[in-house]
């Protein structure tokens, strides 16, 4: 014993086998604390890569259905523009009705009927073949 100070060193005496053996289970115990590691750090990066892509593949759903609401949203300003345009029409079909005056029978001018002539269905087909001719539309040989 070396006094230093107030205190005393003691220094203990260990065999060099004792030495050996403490650094074989000192080197196990680091090999397995790092296979530890190395384990956590491979499950932690399987991990992130699902996030990954399943927040991938949800970003992609999101995206299809914000550009079928936007088509939806489209299509129902065009129809609030042709419902606007039909009221618009409507109400001034309205408007007009006051503006045209009631007819009264003396206002109403009568027309004779013409009587239909009744052509037969022969004479009509013998006329049409008979113009065919005139017109050289049938002709005979070259």
């Amino acid at each position: 014993m070396k006094p230093y100070g107030n205190q005393l060193n003691l220094k203990k005496k260990v065999s060099y086998k004792s030495e050996k053996n403490s650094e074989k289970i000192s080197i196990i115990k680091i090999k397995f604390i790092h296979q530890i590691f190395d384990a956590i750090n491979i499950s932690l990066l399987v991990l992130i890569f699902t996030l990954f892509f399943l927040s991938f593949n949800s970003q992609r759903k999101w995206s299809n259905t914000y550009k079928n609401l936007s088509k939806t949203r489209t299509i129902n300003n065009n129809l609030i523009d042709y419902i606007s345009k039909i009221e618009e029409f409507y109400i001034s079909e309205l408007e007009s009705i006051n503006t045209y005056r009631k007819t009264k029978p003396e206002d109403l001018i009568y027309l004779d009927r013409l009587p239909e002539k009744k052509e037969s269905l022969f004479k009509k087909n013998l006329s049409i073949f008979i113009e065919g001719f005139s017109d050289s539309k049938y002709q005979k040989g070259y």
